[in-house]
């Protein structure tokens, strides 16, 4: 196995020399020279094998970061939260809230990073004696982020302390009217902040411009997360806990483990270490929510990070996007007494869940027609807006997503209202920042309102302004396009064969885990494998055997791909030797356990 890893081949990824896929992409070797030389010293120094050394030092790890990297603690990583800005403010102001036993309202985003930020703090809160009110505005009545109206029913409800999770930053008027009805108002968030910032008690967030924390690539559980361990800290120096037993925050990470993923922030440091932690904690299944939650998904096998990101969150999120947006949070938040609570929410989700799909479906349908039509008049475009009053407000996400995997450029999907407001939401590509494509667009007036990050951002727009916006958006995002798209390229790990796949293999990579955004799955190639009983399984998946030149096998699967570049080379292949490139899973099915490759890419090797 050994000798398909040898460093240095650069674009030569896997020495196949693949120029064009069936994607349009160039296979590049992910390690450079230098880096291969990083990985060479890891497997010395600490007596690691060179693929492990490999997968590590294509992920950015120094040398000196080897036992971290390898052992992702939060006593490791974990730093004073006291270094984010308004953070000491922020503690103090809860602690006092908990001393003084005021009335506490929780506003929380309404998909999983809210649910959870809301859940993590009303457990707290509760524990020490408090009864703190959720409350997650409506996706298709409210929209994102605190409102006036919501705002002032607090307060009337008597709310002394309004904490807002995952939002916040950019509230400037609701925040206001807090403020203007005698009520302090604590902001935990990570979206990205102009200059001008709200009127609050305290706003943390890393990404205000006065942050210098360095840890804007928390989510807001992660952030919430690290106020909950200031207020300990707090009321511990105070000699005062409410009267509450003592709670162990480390049992609470399954919570941030879920936000963490499912909000795509990088899984680097300190997000390792709570995705890390947090998924110990969650196949102890003592969350009662999350417990009932993936009983309800039929989920049999310990969850990893894949599970919170494609099992147990879109259930989360499936409230907010077409049901009651308070759902999610409730479930999480329920106290162990609360059995048939959490099962009857948890099935409900899952229902909503399976509806969400169908809708998805429908409207990704008309969108991938409204995109072909873009694409027939300016085949250059930098990116692709698709508006209907047909679409779905709470599904927009989701099919903008599939329409940048599809076409490998930004994609705004916008649904149009009975009024011509039109909710929409973006989503980009790496070195496209669609987060200040709509700052700018914000600026130029022609939004209701918008914001978000680099890869993913939504708006409110009226329809007679939707040309002028396309204008902006194409002329901010022409060159960045262009550029990202110019010379595309799949990042390769090492080259592998079938009689390679054992589970002394899988064990070496997923000491590199856990993987997501900012440290992928490693990715390998799979040179001259010949594809055998392709079939299409389920409603667009590929399923076939892949059959190396010593006849030893591998099962591979190519999801959604019946209809793609991908999916039709496999069927099409009908014994024919086929380079393949893909990531490797532990799959478990009718309980026999199995390894199996996720095909992301194939080449011609008769075309290269």
């Amino acid at each position: 196995m050994e000798a398909l890893f040898e460093p240095g081949r650069g674009q030569n990824a896997g020495g196949l020399n693949v120029t064009a896929s069936v994607r349009g992409f160039a296979w590049r070797e992910r390690l450079d020279q230098a880096g291969a030389g990083t990985a060479l010293a890891m497997s010395q120094r600490y007596r690691l094998p060179f693929l492990l050394g490999r997968v590590l030092a294509a992920r950015g790890v120094a040398l000196h970061e080897v036992p971290v990297a390898l052992d992702p603690s939060i006593k490791a990583l974990m730093p004073d939260p006291s270094m984010l800005r308004d953070m000491d403010t922020a503690a103090v102001r809860v602690a006092d809230a908990i001393a003084r036993r005021e009335s506490v309202a929780i506003f929380g985003d309404y998909d999983v990073d809210g649910a959870c930020s809301s859940a993590l703090l009303a457990r707290f809160l509760s524990a020490h004696g408090l009864k703190p009110r959720i409350y997650i505005p409506d996706r298709m009545t409210e929209g994102y982020g605190p409102n006036v109206g919501a705002i002032e029913a607090l307060v009337k409800d008597g709310a002394r302390l309004i904490l807002t999770l995952d939002c916040g930053t950019t509230s400037f008027e609701p925040l206001a009217t807090a403020h203007r009805l005698g009520v302090d108002v604590v902001a935990v968030d990570h979206h990205q902040a102009d200059e001008r910032l709200p009127e609050v008690a305290a706003l943390v967030n890393p990404n205000r411009q006065d942050d210098v924390s360095g840890l804007g690539h928390l989510c807001a559980a992660g952030l919430t997360f690290m106020l909950l361990v200031g207020v300990a800290r707090e009321l511990r120096q105070r000699g005062h806990n409410g009267g509450a037993a003592p709670i162990d925050l480390l049992e609470m990470l399954d919570l941030v483990a879920l936000a963490t993923v499912c909000d795509v922030v990088p899984l680097k440091g300190l997000n390792r270490a709570y995705v890390a932690r947090g998924l110990t904690v969650l196949r102890q299944r003592r969350n009662l929510g999350l417990k009932a939650l993936a009983d309800a998904a039929g989920l049999a096998v310990p969850p990893t990070a894949y599970h919170l990101g494609f099992v147990l969150g879109p259930r989360i999120n499936a409230g907010g996007r077409i049901g009651d947006a308070g759902l999610g949070a409730r479930l999480l938040a329920l106290a162990d007494a609360e059995e048939a609570e959490a099962a009857r929410i948890a099935v409900l989700l899952d229902k909503l869940n399976r509806e969400r799909k169908a809708i998805e479906t429908r409207m990704l349908e008309e969108a991938l027609l409204r995109a072909d039509t873009c694409l027939e008049l300016d085949p250059e475009t930098p990116i692709l807006i698709v508006a209907s009053e047909g679409f779905h407000k709470g599904v927009v996400g989701l099919v903008a997503s599939r329409l940048v995997d599809r076409f490998q450029r930004p994609a705004c999907v916008i649904a149009w209202d009975e009024h011509g407001l039109g909710t929409g939401s973006l989503r980009s590509i790496t070195g496209v920042d669609i987060g200040a494509a709509v700052r700018a667009a914000v600026a130029a007036g022609h939004l209701v309102k918008g914001g978000g990050h680099a890869m993913a951002a939504g708006l409110s727009v009226m329809r007679d302004r939707l040309q002028a916006l396309d204008a902006c958006l194409r002329e901010h995002l022409a060159d960045k396009t262009e550029a990202a798209r110019a010379f595309p390229v799949l990042d390769i790990d090492g080259a592998l064969m079938p009689v390679n796949i054992t589970d002394e293999l899988m064990g070496l990579i997923e000491r590199a885990g856990p993987f997501g955004h900012g440290n992928p799955e490693p990715r390998f190639a799979f040179p001259a494998q010949r594809v055998k009983f392709a079939k299409v399984v389920g409603t667009a998946h590929v399923r076939c055997v892949l059959e190396g030149g010593d006849g030893s096998r591998l099962d591979a699967v190519a999801f959604r791909a019946a209809d793609q570049s991908v999916g039709a080379a496999l069927l099409a292949a009908d014994g024919l030797p086929l380079h393949i490139a893909g990531h490797l899973r532990r799959d478990t099915w009718n309980g026999r356990d199995r390894l199996e490759l996720v095909v992301e890419d194939v080449a011609d090797p008769r075309r290269q």
